[in-house]
């Protein structure tokens, strides 16, 4: 892990909003890095650079699917919309839950599953103590980092990192910033 800290600074990312956060999680899903980064580019375009939820309401869905996100992920993200605009997902609304409570509240979100749940409290929210192990990355990159790339349960990477409490989080962007690296 020394090794990574010297290579890497896992914290340099644009300053996006909570919102356009959670809409980068919902692209992401289930596709490679490279692709969710294209298709992200193109549907900020769509919205012309200001991604809100009331740009993502008004937004012509054919124009956001020609951009990429299938029909199912276009109603994720209008669904998030909703929510942002009904409720208080901020840093602020959501400062006095726990990382359960969080993952609860938005999961109620069609679209929101617990892969997004856990990237919302690593990125967003900046919990301290996230190892979100539904995350194939975060999988692959323990396992070359300490399995010489053989393949590890989830309860042995578990246990390894166990030696990062509390700061889970802090190993997590370390490991996907070496993994992404490759």
């Amino acid at each position: 892990m020394a090794e990574l800290v010297d290579r890497h600074d896992p914290y340099v990312e644009p300053d996006w909003t909570e919102y356009e956060r959670l809409c980068i999680s919902i692209i992401n899903q289930q596709v490679s890095t490279a692709s969710a980064a294209a298709i992200r580019g193109r549907v900020f375009d769509v919205l012309g650079g200001e991604v809100t939820p009331e740009t993502v309401l008004a937004a012509d869905e054919e124009a956001l699917y020609e951009a990429g996100l299938s029909r199912s992920k276009i109603e994720y993200v209008r669904n998030a919309a909703r929510a942002f605009r009904d409720g208080d997902y901020t840093r602020a609304g959501l400062a006095e839950y726990s990382n359960e409570a969080v993952i609860d509240r938005l999961t109620e979100i069609r679209g929101v599953g617990d892969w997004t749940a856990r990237m919302y409290l690593l990125f967003v929210l900046e919990r301290p103590d996230v190892l979100p192990l539904g995350d194939l990355a975060v999988r692959r990159g323990i396992e070359n980092l300490y399995g010489n790339g053989d393949e590890l349960a989830r309860a042995e990477m578990r246990e390894i990192a166990e030696d990062w409490r509390p700061y889970r989080s802090v190993a997590t962007r370390y490991i996907w910033a070496e993994y992404e690296s490759e």
